[in-house]
Formats: C-alpha cells, structure tokens, sequence
C-alpha cells in the first residue's frame, strides 16, 4: 500500500504525523514516535513569552554590577552564569535532526511580530525541515478591528518569510469574520501550508478556591468536525498544503481528513491518552481499510469528497443545516 504524502513540500511516507505537545521535548520520546511509524513530527512550541524573557534576562545580566564602581561600567558575566531557555529549543533541534530519519518541524507560538524572525532563522540554521507559526491570540480589545488582526497576523509571516527558506506553515483558529479569504490571504503571503485549527483552551472556575485556573481537555472525534469542513471547502483552491488536526483519534477519522482533502493528519490527542503505539494501530486500521475497498494509494482517495468533487457541494454550506434540522427526531 502506497501511504506516501507531500505535505509543504517535503515528501512523507505516510499522512501520519504526531503535532507539538510536550511528549516532543524529550528525544527517547521523539524516537518511539518515529519507531511506531510517525511519518514527520511537530516539536513543542517555542513561545513568544519565552523570547521576551530571555531579552529581559539577557539585559538583566548584563547591567548586572555596572553601577557599582567604575570599572564594573565594562564588566560582562561568563556566559555559563545565565541560562537562555531559547537556547536549548535550538539545541534540541540538533539533537533530533540526529536522532530522527523523519522530518522534524518545530513550531513558534505567539501573537506579535516581536523576536519571531529572528529566531525563525536560528531554527533555520539549527538544522529544522520547516517551521510551524502557531498564532495563539485572544483579541480582547474593542477597538481593535478584526481587519487590523489579520494584518497583524499577516505581517508575522510576511517577516519570518523574509528571513527563511525552509518551509512555513500557519496554524490558525477557525475564529475569523471569514476564513476563506484569510485562508487565500496566508496563502498568496506564502504560507506553503496551512495547520487548521488551533484549539484555544478554555478558562474554568474553582468554586472552591473562587479562582480563574486553566482547564485543559484533550481533543474527541467530535473536534474534526470544523477543520474537516474547513479543508473540504478549500481543497483545491489554494497553493499550500493543508494539515486536519484536532479530533483524529482512529483511522476512519484520517480517512475522512484525507477524502476531505488534506495532505496530512495531526495526532496529538490520541498519543497522549493511548500512547505511541496508538500511531502504528492507526496505520494498520488504514492499511486495512484501503485494501478492503480496492485502494492502491492514500492520493486516490484524497480531496474525493471535498465540496470541489463531491455529488452535494451544498453539503458543506447552510443548506445542510437546514437538512439536518428538518430530518432529526427526538
């Protein structure tokens, strides 16, 4: 069975790919994932917080001591007296480009243009097959409008794009006035692939401590439902690659991603609640599968029920809905 895949131009031997979590940031773990047939592998996200801090530590360190006499004014610490937590992101890069067969793709997370470009670079030079703009924000502002945002977003990979070769895609959230023009728009800004969705983790409140904490749930089948009908409807209609993630937990979940029209399938979820050799069980149930139904190859079913080839294009728009409505019985 021909499982092979491009996904943003590199080519993969299956649509199997594991995303950013933390089970990424230590290499035995990257090596199981790669041994139970991970095809390709999102590192965890270095995030914009961390760049900030490390300007702010930099600093700190380095006006350390210099107003207390007059030589100090020329004084720098060793560099070993501070530790810059960005540095071993770039390192650990190294040491999966080593370890690993398989493409690794590290990830950047943020909201502002800030010390992105610079670092993109870095990762470029740490040996990365591609990068990965996960855009995490929450707009809070009432004077900002949504137009304003997506320039802002825009504008982040516009500057990394200007600044590297390898490879970038753009993990976005479903959240905008309309995603098929943003979509367009990442596209022709040169996003060679598109990551849909970012899952933004919820707030909750402790009753008993009356506390704002996080509350972090893993992802169900039911999650693939958005990205599914968002990849459907763009398949076809766009240069870059499109990656399903959220919700994949089996392999008739990959199957519809592909049908629908993506290029790979992120597991995250399932990893962490099954283990890595939830990655093999799925290929296998793939596998499977395409035999049974007289498949030679994942690139014959791909984009087959996007809303460009299926028989009910509507499906995927509000008359659906309408259906949907009118057929259901308590």
């Amino acid at each position: 069975m021909d499982l092979t895949t491009n996904y943003l131009g590199l080519k993969l031997r299956s649509p199997l790919v594991v995303g950013a979590s933390p089970l990424s940031e230590n290499i035995d773990n990257l090596k199981r994932m790669e041994d139970a047939g991970a095809s390709a592998i999102v590192l965890h996200s270095l995030f914009e917080e961390q760049l900030r801090q490390e300007r702010l530590e930099l600093h700190r360190n380095l006006e350390q001591g210099t107003e207390s006499y007059a030589e100090a004014l020329s004084y720098f610490p060793e560099a070993g007296e501070y530790r810059l937590g960005p540095e071993e992101y770039l390192r650990h890069i190294g040491r999966a480009k080593k370890t690993l067969a398989v493409p690794v793709i590290a990830s950047l997370n943020g909201s502002s243009a800030g010390g992105w470009t610079e670092y993109a670079k870095q990762i470029q030079q740490a040996g990365a097959d591609a990068l990965e703009l996960n855009i995490y924000h929450i707009p809070t502002d009432p004077d900002q409008s949504g137009a304003d945002l997506e320039e802002n977003y825009l504008n982040i990979l516009r500057s990394v794009r200007t600044e590297v070769k390898i490879p970038v895609a753009v993990k976005l959230s479903p959240f905008f006035t309309n995603f098929a023009n943003v979509a367009k728009r990442f596209d022709a800004a040169g996003a060679n692939g598109l990551v849909l969705f970012n899952r933004f983790y919820q707030p909750d409140i402790d009753l008993e401590d009356l506390e704002v904490k996080p509350n972090i749930l893993l992802s169900t089948p039911m999650a693939m439902r958005l990205p599914l009908r968002w990849i459907a409807i763009l398949y076809g209609r766009l240069q870059g690659s499109l990656a399903a993630t959220s919700g994949i937990h089996r392999a008739g979940d990959v199957l519809k991603m592909l049908m629908a029209g993506a290029d790979v399938t992120m597991l995250c979820s399932a990893v962490i609640r099954h283990g890595f050799p939830q990655i093999a069980l799925i290929e296998s149930d793939l596998v499977q599968w395409l035999e049974e139904h007289d498949y030679e190859s994942v690139k014959q079913i791909k984009g087959s029920l996007s809303q460009k080839n299926c028989a009910e294009p509507t499906a995927f728009e509000r008359a659906q809905y309408m259906k949907a409505l009118s057929t259901y019985h308590l």
